[in-house]
């Protein structure tokens, strides 16, 4: 995503993602179960009421409206009907996502669950331009889009760009980016793991695409000339979120106590069950067969899901549990979603 430059050329200013973490994983494990976990592991939980909150009121590029632009984009996404929320808090240390007003910083967010592996008195979302011009309103959409767990598009394997290498670390490398080589690769060069990415398909017109101008791309030669600036959410930017975030159901099954319950699920996909406890004690809460779930539990609080605690099992020899302390008739949510299965395939979801 770039802005024009503050001389008014059409010189792009873009958005420094940090690296993203990589997993772990264990040497031996199958290249199945490795794709799939690459593959989920930045995306939320659906369900997950994502808490923002605002370091300062603007910064040095602006005032309120900067702030008015950010809400405008987190609304973007959800009135597509996402089963993610977005809830504004004024205390830092309540929200999974900070986001700050620096030119100095320039534009930039962590991906998805990497917002977690953040410090709270740290910003995870940063702005260095003015948000209310065309540019800087698509901005807003491209950062928050990084925020809920999507990449840059153009580092998409399947969209076959051959760079100018030279061009575009000369191009990055000057003003107003004046980016090192180590973030000219990591933001444009690096091309993202085939097993990181959803379908086959390059979407050029994404929201997460940045814009390019001419000299900069080889190949495709449809290219050559550069990439237009893209203002607004794509087809497939919707299709695809609607894919890992689906609407909700309105009222997940009930799990009952000591009843296994089986989930018939693909890598991806995720299963919601509520559970009224009958009785106040500590109880646990988890998985059963060969499978790697990411395990969260919720509990209603004034007609609100509050995050209670999850547990993550993948690559790991072992089912995703729960340890916690359950309240008698209070009414929480399990959300279980699959990374893979393997061996019989079948799993299965209990509470005891």
């Amino acid at each position: 995503m770039s802005a024009l430059s503050e001389s008014g050329t059409t010189t792009p200013r873009y958005c420094a993602q940090p690296p993203q973490t990589q997993p772990a994983l264990p040497p031996d494990l199958s290249p199945g179960r490795s794709r799939a976990i690459l593959l989920v592991r930045a995306k939320w939980v659906n369900g997950t009421v994502l808490h923002y909150a605002f370091l300062d009121q603007g910064g040095d590029i602006g005032g309120p409206e900067q702030l008015e632009e950010v809400r405008h984009a987190f609304r973007a996404w959800k009135d597509l009907g996402i089963g993610l929320d977005f809830k504004e808090v004024t205390d830092p240390t309540e929200s999974e996502i900070r986001i700050a007003f620096r030119e100095r910083d320039g534009s930039a967010s962590y991906v998805g669950r990497d917002n977690l592996l953040i410090g709270t008195n740290e910003a995870t979302m940063t702005f260095g331009w003015d948000l209310t011009t065309r540019y800087g309103k698509a901005t807003a959409l491209h950062e928050t889009g990084h925020a809920i767990g999507f990449a840059h598009e153009h580092q998409n394997p399947f969209a076959g760009i051959q760079w100018n290498e030279a061009k575009v670390y000369e191009d990055l490398g000057g003003p107003p980016n004046n980016w090192p080589h180590e973030v000219t690769f990591e933001n444009i060069l690096r091309k993202l793991s085939k097993d990181e990415v959803t379908g086959s398909d390059w979407d050029v017109s994404s929201i997460m695409e940045y814009s390019f101008g001419p000299g900069l791309i080889v190949r495709p030669e449809a290219y050559r000339n550069g990439i237009p600036e893209t203002l607004g959410l794509s087809a497939m930017d919707k299709e695809r979120v609607l894919q890992w975030y689906p609407p909700l159901a309105a009222k997940p099954a009930r799990l009952e106590a000591f009843q296994s319950t089986p989930l018939q699920l693909a890598t991806g996909d995720q299963a919601d069950f509520e559970i009224v406890p009958p009785e106040t004690r500590s109880y646990q809460v988890g998985t059963f067969g060969d499978s790697d779930v990411v395990l969260a539990l919720f509990e209603r609080v004034d007609g609100e899901l509050q995050f209670v605690t999850a547990d993550d099992d993948s690559g790991q020899d072992r089912n995703g549990r729960l340890t916690v302390k359950l309240v008698k008739d209070h009414s929480y949510v399990a959300r279980a979603r699959l990374y893979s299965t393997w061996g019989s395939g079948s799993i299965a979801l209990m509470y005891w």
